[in-house]
Parts: C-alpha cells; structure tokens; sequence
C-alpha cells in the first residue's frame, strides 16, 4: 500500500455528496390539515397528519392524537365559536381531505357534512356548559360549607382564650 492511499481515500469521501442518515424510529413531518389561526395570524390551534396519526397541537403543544381526526376539528370550531362570541376573530380552514374524511362520516349518518360538524360542535358545547353548571354549584357548596365551618368555630370558642384568640394554658 502507498502513503498517500490514505489521503487519497479521505480525499475521495469529502468529495462525495453527502447522504441523509434514515433512522429506524425517525420522526416524519406534520403536515397541516386544519389551522385556527387569529386575527394576527399567528396559529392558535392545529390539526396534522403525522404519518397515520392525527395530531392536535394548541398553542405549539401537542395535546392529543387519535385515528379520527372529525372530534378534533369540532373541537377546534367550538373553540373558533367561544372566541367569536368573545369578540376575538379568528379563521378555521381545513384541508380537502378533512373535508372529505367529514362528509363521509356524515353521509354514514345521513346528514351534510356541515350539519354533522354542527351536532358535534353543540355536543362540545352541552358538555361546557354543563361542567360550568357543575363548577358553579360546587363553589356554591364551598361557600355554604365555609359560612357554615366559621359559624362553628365562632360557637366553640371558649372563654379560656385571650384577646387573640389563642387558648391560654
């Protein structure tokens, strides 16, 4: 073997192009395929495909996936309305294949694609409602519970304690 075999081999390596390294478990693109975005638009809410999965990322997070992205998406439109109802503006597109994956599970339910996302939005809607009934009456009983322990604690109070309120030994 030569000396300069060596120098001529690195030589040749750093001439070739170089090629992607694929890995077995390697992460493939999101690709968008319905965006709520503000009236900056700057995306608030996203749903993307990622190889078979569907994703769903709300402020650059991802917070859920799923194999049906049609939940996802109503998810999305009842957000659009609460934040149209709050007086912000937002936009909600989705992609031809959401449109297409919607109105097949709607033709399956015998409705228009619109009229399925809308009974799913409300459904959405129901549930919002019907936990904010829930908060409500919690922090109601919170409240009677607390009226009711001060009252307690007032009734208990012994005449062994001093100005402060601290028992005396």
């Amino acid at each position: 073997m030569s000396q300069s075999s060596k120098a001529k081999r690195d030589k040749r390596k750093k001439q070739q192009p170089k090629r992607p390294i694929n890995r077995l478990n390697a992460q493939q693109p999101v690709q968008n395929h319905a965006v709520l975005t503000n009236e900056e638009g700057q995306v608030v809410a996203a749903i993307g495909l990622q190889g078979t999965e569907w994703l769903l990322a709300i402020g650059g997070q991802t917070m859920g996936n799923a194999d049906n992205p049609v939940p996802m998406l109503a998810m999305l439109k009842h957000l659009s309305n609460v934040q149209e109802a709050e007086g912000r503006k937002v936009t909600l597109e989705y992609s031809e294949l959401m449109q297409k994956l919607l109105d097949t599970l709607a033709e399956e339910a015998g409705q228009t694609g619109e009229e399925y996302l809308d009974k799913l939005v409300a459904e959405f809607a129901s549930e919002q409602a019907e936990d904010a009934a829930a908060e409500g009456e919690a922090s109601d009983e919170a409240a009677t519970d607390t009226a009711g322990a001060e009252g307690a604690a007032d009734a208990e109070a012994t005449p062994a304690a001093d100005a402060d309120g601290k028992p005396q030994a």
